[in-house]
């Protein structure tokens, strides 16, 4: 090929990786030549339970309606979205799952010459998006692995277009409390608008952490992102959503691309949001499977970082590729979390108890060979 076409790309889209998500199970079957009904994933902080049965139905009911194009208004979920979170259907933006409203925003406000502040170890899509459109990433050092929200007000600058904060954090699961949020969204500029990433606020539980929505009304450069993939398990349709200003949602519908969001996923984020029990038992397990984990970590003799999402980081104190890749020839999978600027830790899901017991048996087995 005589064109180089990636001279030809813009310049941010150059120097960008693609994402690496956890190795799905077939995958590693193929390269070990494991059996995949050996293989136990728990590398994307997805949810163990499997999906709701209202949600089975509600999509079942949809298959006979695939040769017609979705609601590209969304119109039902976003009117459940606005009774459920308190806000009118004109604050709602429905993404392909929640990155998608991330990258709306990048390609709305961000451009080269602009910037974004986000905190270091954040979610990667923050300085993908960020990069993509020519702007700036501001990357602001971590705090004990989470938001330093002090340092990030004093990155912001005359440039600054948006501030990326995750909370709870991915994949740290590092998280603030109430009264920090409110400091640091009364201190920054009216021009900058704060991108606050919910995606496991529903793992929560009190008033351990902030109720984003509680702060729409009162700021109007605030937007809240929050997904339909891991509370809700329905990571494989991508949904996600927005809230927001009405004028900012309209900036971000003018960017969206039509039909962003399927007809089974709208249909299965409908029946999702009508089904409190399984949201309920999500929880439950969540919280166990946490509990077992950290209590077979404290047996390893092993440290991580308290979390609020359904993940937990483990810290080995040496290179964690080895240990993973020793936990893969078994038949496990977790997340190597090097590129976040973690070399030392590994990512783990919170699974059903039996894949939290295969887990920290092949972990301690991996360990005692040294």
């Amino acid at each position: 090929m005589s064109c180089d076409f990636l001279a030809l790309a813009q310049p941010g889209v150059q120097k960008l990786s693609p994402y690496v998500p956890g190795k799905p199970v077939d995958e590693l079957a193929r390269e070990l030549g494991l059996d995949p009904a050996g293989i136990i994933k728990l590398a994307s902080n997805e949810n163990p339970l499997g999906p709701s049965p209202r949600v089975l139905e509600a999509v079942r009911r949809e298959l006979s309606e695939l040769t017609r194009y979705p609601d590209g208004n969304g119109f039902e979920l976003k009117q459940k979205l606005a009774q459920r979170c308190g806000v009118r259907p004109e604050q709602v933006t429905l993404g392909n799952g929640s990155n998608d409203v991330l990258d709306l925003v990048a390609r709305a406000y961000l451009a080269p010459g602009l910037n974004a502040v986000f905190s270091e170890h954040a979610f990667a899509v923050y300085p993908i998006a960020t990069q993509a459109v020519g702007a700036q990433g501001k990357v602001v050092p971590a705090r004990d692995y989470g938001h330093d929200l002090e340092a990030m007000l004093a990155a912001i600058d005359a440039q600054t277009r948006v501030v990326f904060i995750a909370n709870p954090n991915n994949p740290t699961g590092t998280w603030f409390g109430p009264q920090a949020l409110a400091d640091f969204l009364a201190r920054v500029p009216e021009q900058v608008l704060v991108v606050l990433d919910e995606a496991y606020i529903e793992y929560a539980s009190g008033d351990e952490l902030p109720n984003g929505l509680d702060y729409l009304a009162r700021y109007p450069n605030l937007l809240v992102s929050r997904t339909f993939s891991k509370a809700y398990g329905l990571a494989a349709l991508r949904v996600g959503y927005g809230l927001s200003s009405p004028q900012v949602a309209d900036v971000l519908n003018r960017v969206r691309q039509p039909f962003n969001v399927n007809s089974l996923a709208l249909a299965a984020a409908c029946a999702a949001l009508d089904d409190s029990d399984y949201l309920a038992e999500s929880r439950r397990i969540n919280d166990a499977g946490m509990r077992q984990l950290e209590e077979g970590f404290r047996a390893l003799g092993l440290k991580w970082i308290p979390s609020k999402g359904n993940f937990i980081a483990v810290d080995f104190g040496r290179d964690a590729a080895p240990i993973n890749q020793a936990l893969l020839a078994a038949g496990v999978i977790v997340r190597p979390v090097a590129g976040y600027g973690m070399p030392t830790f590994l990512r783990v899901s919170i699974g059903t108890e039996a894949e939290n017991a295969r887990f920290l048996e092949v972990l301690g087995q991996v360990l005692a060979r040294g």
